[in-house]
């Protein structure tokens, strides 16, 4: 960085700069949490049977075990992709209503989580419901190993409540699904010919007809030899709505490019393949009694409303510790 012609190609530097960001993230939280520890025993030298004391180094200590949980979670997440931003999708299952409620209910939940971390969000498509909530909404989310920390999530959400929409006050269950890609950057090696796309361009639309655009800047791609629709229309010109919207593609195109590959290994091996959407991951339980379970980890807790918050690091964490674990 240091060098004159550094910033020449901008694009190479920007590259590094975010390497370079990586490698600190990777490093500094390790360095800190040993210079914690170092602190915290002299402390406890000094605090020669002090009560007061004593339980202040046990807050920190506290704190510090924590901090050094985060810290082996990145040291887990070694894939190719695991520190890249993330391309998050929430869509709403069978159920009207419900479900719309319950997937906008999940995109709260992801937004205080991504706020909790200092990660940046931002909103690339998003579908209303037409009595109230979402169909479906597709989310970047930017930050450190932010595909690595989501990808736990991905698959079926299941809730149940007693519905706001039911005049009877049934109890209601209501599912969504969360889908993770990573955002991948232009040198991965995927072709795409520009005789195989089929580009739609339309206008925006928000919930009762506001925020539409009085240009024709959504732009929704077809890719005809796989079928794949990518789409966007949240940015401000159908320049930028269609460069963001190749960029999807390129992920949902190298994502079929992996599971091609692996269920090309699994024939070869007679497995049988997992239906990943059929495969319910957490309940979130608010009636008859509180509880939000994961069923991969079996972790779980009472406190929905906290999860609601955004507070689901023990559950993302939990399994990436169980994958790790399967691995060796």
């Amino acid at each position: 960085m240091n060098q004159p012609n550094f910033w020449d190609n901008s694009a190479q530097a920007n590259k590094l700069m975010r390497e370079l960001k990586y490698l600190k993230g990777c490093v500094e939280p390790f360095e800190n949490s040993v210079k914690r520890a170092s602190d915290l025993k002299e402390f406890l030298t000094l605090a020669e049977g002090d009560a007061a004391m004593t339980a202040q180094i046990q807050s920190e200590l506290q704190a510090l075990e924590k901090e050094a949980s985060a810290t082996e979670i990145q040291t887990i997440l070694g894939g190719p992709f695991d520190k890249n931003n993330a391309i998050l999708s929430i869509n709403s299952g069978a159920g009207g209503t419900e479900s719309c409620d319950w997937a906008n209910m999940l995109l709260r939940l992801y937004t205080r989580w991504t706020q909790n971390k200092g990660f940046e969000l931002k909103a690339l498509d998003i579908l209303a419901g037409e009595e109230a909530g979402i169909k479906n909404v597709m989310l970047s989310i930017t930050g450190p190993m932010a595909y690595g920390l989501l990808k736990s999530e991905k698959g079926v959400h299941r809730l149940v409540r007693i519905s706001p929409f039911d005049s009877n006050k049934r109890r209601h269950t209501s599912f969504a699904s969360v889908d993770i890609i990573p955002e991948i950057e232009d040198d991965i090696d995927i072709e795409i010919k520009s005789e195989d796309l089929r580009i739609d361009i339309f206008r925006s639309s928000g919930p009762g007809g506001q925020s539409v655009n009085t240009t024709e800047s959504a732009v929704r791609i077809k890719h005809i030899p796989t079928g794949i629709i990518v789409q966007c229309q949240n940015e401000r010109s159908q320049l930028q709505n269609r460069q963001v919207a190749m960029r999807i593609l390129r992920a949902r195109l190298y994502e079929q490019k992996i599971k091609d590959q692996e269920a090309l290994v699994s024939k070869e091996r007679g497995e049988k393949q997992k239906i990943e959407w059929g495969s319910q991951i957490r309940s979130y339980v608010m009636h008859p009694y509180t509880m939000v379970k994961d069923h991969r980890t079996d972790v779980e807790t009472g406190n929905v409303q906290k999860v609601m918050d955004g507070d689901i690091d023990m559950f993302i964490e939990a399994y990436l510790r169980m994958k790790a674990n399967k691995k060796e």
